[in-house]
């Protein structure tokens, strides 16, 4: 099984700067053409399953890039991004000392009072993981989110500590690990040709 990992395009919070958790924002103009961007990278692979967290720009974006109907997208609200309680819809600059610690270094420091850990994080990014390693798809498509995305990342590659936090997933970035009976390994990063220069 190949598993495609796609973070959500840009929504106008992504563009502005600020903490996007479990707000159900909707993709802008350019997180929208750069889903269609993504597709054409990937209009060869033929995928068995699309799946997406419950909110509207990863559902929107899986639809896009998996080139299906989003009523055919199945949602899975262990994909949904992390809760960041009241630092939600933050700007990431004027988060505070304590958050801005916890989300750049959550290796060293505990998620401040109300704000999902790492823990939580990597338990659902597990239990989604190994239910779907049990399906026979060829290939699978996830839309999902910055954070979550770190421990599902990590979940693959099998981290001790259950979480590859860098470097960050962008909007619209693929990565592609393939799962068979000898393991779990990371395949590469599908990216646009302008990327790569």
């Amino acid at each position: 099984m190949k598993i495609y990992l796609v973070r959500h395009g840009q929504t106008n919070l992504n563009k502005d700067k600020r903490m996007q958790g479990l707000t159900d924002e909707p993709l802008n103009e350019v997180g929208i053409l750069q889903a269609h961007e993504t597709a054409a990278l990937v209009e060869n692979v033929d995928f068995d399953a699309v799946y997406a967290s419950p909110l509207d720009r990863a559902i929107t974006t899986g639809a896009i890039v998996g080139r299906v109907g989003k009523e055919q997208v199945i949602i899975d609200k262990r994909l949904i991004e992390t809760d960041f309680g009241k630092y939600e819809k933050c700007k990431y600059g004027k988060m505070g000392i304590k958050m801005s610690l916890y989300w750049a270094l959550p290796e060293l420091f505990s998620a401040p009072e109300g704000v999902e850990t790492v823990e939580s994080m990597v338990q659902r990014a597990s239990s989604f993981i190994e239910e779907l390693t049990e399906k026979s798809y060829n290939n699978v498509l996830i839309a999902a989110h910055g954070g979550i995305l770190r421990a599902i990342n990590g979940c693959l590659l099998g981290r001790k500590n259950g979480i590859k936090w860098r470097p960050k997933m962008h909007n619209c970035e693929v990565r592609v690990y393939e799962v068979d009976i000898n393991g779990r390994k990371f395949v590469g990063n599908i990216k646009k040709e302008k990327e790569k220069a």
